[in-house]
């Protein structure tokens, strides 16, 4: 196997990684933080659709889903985002990539999926580490952590709803499509979603400097576009195993960040929580089996 979808799916996990740090850095509100990363990257996808000739779709039920994809992808980043300014960049990222078990457990309530040995390890694990991360000082925590906690799982639904959604867009695509087209067009839907929130909560779109447009810019290009397209370009190509550990980096090291930028404060007890949590979202991204792609971690 050729080592450069490794190399792109390992420079991308490690972009994504800088996600939250991102948003954590934007001196703009949650909502508007998302109508940005959207807005300009749902352009920029555009114009490399155009570029290469790319068909959007030849079917309304693609676009309709890839508009739905587009509304349940706004949702997640309204929590995500709230749930970075509560619990900050590592733990927030860390929830959010619980989507793994939520996709699981979708499919086997309704699809009538049969549960992995890996699922069976992973699911106690990740409760195990939760625990360890919340659990012990919970009473003693704030109410906004506690609101910083249900909001990272409220992205975990949102973006696990997301994802079944797109793969019902992908099915419906026709030929000649590329997800690049999907994911444009979807980006450009939630803009206009987070738009209309942005209004209804009472927020400004200004941005307040020029420092904070940069990591806006750096937000919507690095993560938006470069690091989506190099994920999906490289994923079909690359074992489970493989491709699992790889996008584990992405919320291993934003945990990392979130303690060397923003001196987060974390105890021996919280490492192995995390430690735990983080070995079982890598269990549950390749439970469906070692030669399929896994289950796309959160791409922030």
């Amino acid at each position: 196997m050729s080592r450069a979808p490794l190399y792109r799916l390992t420079v991308g996990a490690v972009l994504l990684s800088f996600a939250p740090v991102l948003v954590r850095l934007a001196d703009v509100g949650p909502t508007p933080a998302g109508f940005y990363r959207m807005a300009i990257g749902g352009v920029l996808l555009a114009g490399l659709v155009v570029l290469r000739s790319r068909s959007w779709g030849r079917t309304v039920g693609h676009l309709l889903l890839a508009a739905l994809a587009g509304v349940l992808f706004s949702g997640d980043l309204v929590f995500w985002h709230r749930s970075i300014a509560f619990v900050g960049p590592g733990l927030a990222t860390i929830l959010v990539n619980l989507q793994v078990f939520v996709l699981a457990a979708f499919g086997i309530i309704l699809l009538r999926e049969r549960a992995s040995p890996r699922l069976l390890i992973a699911i106690p694990l990740a409760v195990v580490g939760l625990f360890l991360i919340f659990g012990l000082e919970w009473d003693l925590l704030g109410s906004e952590y506690h609101w910083g906690v249900a909001f990272g799982l409220l992205a975990a639904v949102a973006y696990a709803s997301y994802l079944l959604v797109l793969r019902g867009a992908g099915r419906r695509a026709g030929d000649g499509v590329e997800a690049v087209a999907t994911v444009a067009t979807l980006s450009l839907v939630s803009a206009v979603v987070l738009a209309g929130l942005v209004r209804l909560e009472g927020e400004t779109f200004a941005i307040p400097s020029l420092s904070t447009f940069g990591v806006l810019l750096a937000y919507a290009v690095l993560i938006q576009v470069v690091a989506w397209v190099l994920i999906s370009g490289a994923l079909p190509r690359v074992p489970a195993s493989r491709a699992g550990l790889l996008l584990l980096l992405q919320p291993t090291l934003a945990f990392v960040w979130d303690i060397l930028l923003f001196a987060r404060p974390t105890s021996a007890v919280e490492l192995s929580g995390a430690a735990l949590t983080l070995g079982a979202i890598y269990l549950g991204l390749t439970s469906a089996g070692q030669q399929q792609p896994p289950a796309v971690s959160r791409q922030a």
